[in-house]
């Protein structure tokens, strides 16, 4: 009923597009929230203009800005389509309000929204930090269980406020920002996709608290100081399984022509290929920089092929989302549909059984012109990750060469 609910809102703003009788939400700092769990909210702001006649939204995050454009407003009712990703804000306003919900319909899941117009700082403050937490932070997530999984916290604080991301083997938790009130950590982030809050106390040697992802997903974890402290690297985690000499796909594009690296287009040609989801924000990340690279190099003997695994539960809706991608980031290389209805890496991993895994998404596959895999990339480091992101972008840029030369 919801979804029929707010599709309803959806297909009247787009007929009748801006009401000039309805209210109009006020320009300014806008101050919103998320119900997760436990009682907690989560977290963030953005500021509200017209130009043009358009209202748009700037989604605040840490170093980040996202610009959000898609906007429709009918009667009190308003729907706020994120840029790229599936998920969206739906509801109703008054000039100054907003009470609703964040929507990913392929997943059905409903996280009650509300956001008001004001200056307040995005967790409020009322104890002087009893720490500077700016550092490398040795962190475990699920503790003692059979989904523990470790992650680096990178911090910097300036006074109460912080800033910073962790890193994990599959990727990072892009830009999240908050304070240290106190003996309490807390961090957000909201991009349309992510929805995170982290909560922790902490002492000079132990950091102790929940992650909260939306109001599905709670797990613990713990940390403490370690500026040694690495993660595993990302180009060891996957292989090509005894047995195979290399890739082998066929999978549509939005035309529904069957591509394979058997195709004449890539013969005598190195080959980059992405393991991907159109709902992954480590995979936006990634795709923004090959397309990028691809456009600044506009190498003659090097491809790149996209394979998309997407939650989408019909084949229809996920080439919607394949092209929503392609047009917003202008990408000019084939991007295939490898799965539909689900982002199981162990299902994505049926669909390529001759890698040991499909641990993350993005992975990225580095191909030479004779076929032969030089190198399996399991993750990526973002622009939230500072120097380890300009780290990546030298490696990466070596092992092009090694495969165009091979």
């Amino acid at each position: 009923m919801k979804k029929f609910v707010y599709l309803l809102i959806v297909l009247i703003a787009a007929c009748n597009g801006l009401n000039t009788n309805s209210p109009q939400m006020i320009e300014g700092e806008w101050h919103a929230k998320l119900e997760v769990m436990d009682g907690y909210d989560l977290p963030f702001t953005f500021d509200l203009r017209r130009e043009h006649g358009q209202t748009l939204l700037e989604v605040k995050n840490a170093q980040e800005q996202i610009l959000v454009d898609e906007i429709s407003t009918t009667a009190d009712s308003f729907h706020i389509q994120m840029p790229v990703f599936e998920g969206y804000l739906a509801g109703t306003f008054t000039d100054s309000s907003m009470t609703g919900e964040f929507i990913k319909e392929s997943l059905d899941r409903y996280v009650p929204f509300y956001a008001a117009l004001s200056e307040q700082d995005r967790f409020p403050v009322k104890r002087k930090p009893n720490r500077d937490v700016s550092g490398i932070w040795e962190t475990t997530f699920n503790p003692g269980t059979a989904d523990e999984d470790i992650a680096k916290g990178i911090f910097t604080q300036t006074g109460s406020k912080l800033t910073g991301t962790y890193r994990t083997p599959t990727g990072d938790y892009r830009y999240l920002e908050g304070v240290m009130d106190g003996d309490s950590l807390k961090l957000s982030t909201f991009d349309g996709a992510h929805a995170f809050l982290f909560v922790a106390r902490v002492t000079d040697s132990l950091m102790e608290g929940a992650f909260y992802s939306g109001n599905h997903s709670k797990e613990l974890f713990v940390a403490k100081p370690n500026p040694d402290f690495e993660l595993p690297d990302a180009n060891s985690l996957t292989y090509i399984k005894e047995g195979y000499n290399g890739i082998a796909f066929s999978f549509p594009n939005e035309e529904g022509n069957l591509i394979s690296l058997a195709d004449p287009t890539y013969k005598d040609k190195a080959v980059l290929l992405q393991i991907m989801g159109t709902w992954c924000p480590n995979c936006l990340d990634e795709s923004k920089f090959l397309s990028g690279y691809m456009n600044t190099y506009e190498y003659t003997d090097l491809e790149v092929i996209a394979l998309a695994f997407e939650y989408a539960p019909t084949k229809e809706r996920a080439f919607k989302a394949i092209k929503r991608l392609r047009d917003k980031l202008s990408i000019n290389y084939p991007i295939l549909l490898a799965q539909y209805g689900t982002s199981n890496k162990a299902k994505a991993n049926e669909k390529l059984p001759m890698l040991n895994h499909v641990l993350s998404y993005p992975t990225t596959i580095f191909i030479d012109k004779k076929g032969v895999v030089r190198n399996i990339h399991t993750g990526f480091n973002g622009p939230a990750t500072g120097a380890k992101f300009e780290e990546f972008k030298v490696e990466f840029d070596s092992l092009i060469q090694v495969i165009r030369n091979q």
